[in-house]
Formats: C-alpha cells, sequence, structure tokens
C-alpha cells in the first residue's frame, strides 16, 4: 500500500466539519502539526481534555492514519 500523502489544513478542516457541528472553525498547518480553532455548541460545559476527545472522535480513523 503507498503511503498516504500529508493532509492540507483545507482537508483536516472539512474532516473536523464532517464530524463535529462548528460555528466557526479555522485551521492553519504545514502537513505535520496542525491548529485549529473551533467554537462549538458541544465544547459547553466540556473540559479541555473532553474538547480534544471531541474532535479526535471527529476526525475518527484518520487521526492516527493520517494526521
Amino acid at each position: 500500500m503507498p503511503p498516504m500523502s500529508e493532509p492540507t489544513a483545507q482537508e483536516v478542516q472539512q474532516f473536523i466539519e464532517l464530524g463535529l457541528p462548528c460555528e466557526h472553525l479555522a485551521v492553519e498547518g504545514d502537513g505535520r502539526h496542525f491548529f485549529a480553532t473551533i467554537v462549538s455548541a458541544e465544547f459547553d460545559g466540556k473540559s479541555r481534555i473532553q474538547r480534544h476527545q471531541r474532535v479526535y472522535q471527529a476526525l475518527g480513523d484518520r487521526m492516527r492514519e493520517q494526521i
């Protein structure tokens, strides 16, 4: 199986949008490291760790395989 190409910031943003309803979402990155600014009602009352876990859930298997 050929290696997966590094995702773009736009692709990561699309992956998050598919799995997490966001009022605001902006992703920056270089293919290996990404910084996302996310505003979502799903984060209300959640700890920072719980918010990160929810983003990882939205990214699914891509988190382990591509990102």
